[in-house]
């Protein structure tokens, strides 16, 4: 077993005023040869937006792009014409393959938008650009795995489909439950990101946007230390 554990407050940040973002892989103004990626994942930016703010329109090629709402919502539009607001509960997912644009807005007068932005490098390049969007019951992620996003030609249940044999799954754990992960293929990792909560793993206690990356190992147990909210990203290692 192989760990990597990247503490809340080891992170980058950026304040830009309408955007405070902490970066916990190199991005942007931020840059780490030591923190590039965990195997297949490139950028997990933790995001907060302020009232009437957002990202103007701009490229991306050749990645795959998950957002997660933790708090309110964002507009989005994009060039595949594409229009809708993305909440809390929703994930939405971005094959940005031979090109595409987009723009996201937080079009609250009042509240703040807290999301979760991740980068998957895809197992093919030059693909079509693939947009969707679902509403996940989260009933289904209390105390077990809730899988939200699947390879396209390996899709589970209701999750939404990447061009890479990567996996995301949410989970709320009540204090004291614990869940075991266990690895699609040999050469996947876990990347366990807390959103909230304290939970162990790997004989490690992680708390709120603590993260740890875990590979060479086939099962994991998790346990929560308090109640906890986890995303979990099962990613190749070599790809």
């Amino acid at each position: 077993m192989k760990t990597i554990i990247h503490k809340s407050d080891s992170r980058g940040f950026a304040n830009h005023g309408w955007l405070k973002s902490h970066h916990t892989f190199s991005f942007a103004g931020y840059q780490n040869p030591e923190r590039m990626n965990f195997g297949a994942l490139r950028v997990l930016n933790d995001d907060l937006v302020q009232p009437k703010m957002g990202f103007g329109t701009h490229p991306h090629q050749n990645m795959e792009i998950i957002s997660i709402p933790l708090k309110g919502a964002l507009s989005h539009q994009d060039s595949m014409g594409n229009k809708r607001a993305i909440e809390v509960g929703e994930v939405q997912v971005m094959s940005a393959g031979t090109g595409l644009t987009h723009s996201e807005f937080n079009d609250s007068k009042t509240d703040e938008t807290n999301f979760l932005q991740l980068w998957i490098i895809p197992e093919e390049m030059g693909v079509t650009p693939n947009y969707e969007q679902r509403l996940f019951d989260a009933s289904e992620q209390k105390n077990k795995l809730q899988t939200v996003v699947a390879p396209k030609d390996k899709l589970e249940d209701d999750a939404l489909p990447i061009s890479q044999q990567a996996y995301i799954y949410r989970t709320d754990l009540d204090e004291d439950k614990s869940i075991t992960l266990k690895a699609k293929n040999s050469n996947n990792g876990f990347y366990i990101f807390v959103v909230e909560g304290a939970v162990e793993v790997a004989n490690t206690i992680l708390n709120s946007r603590d993260a740890i990356g875990v590979s060479e190992v086939d099962t994991l147990n998790l346990k929560a230390k308090s109640n906890s909210n986890l995303i979990i990203i099962e990613v190749p290692m070599v790809f």
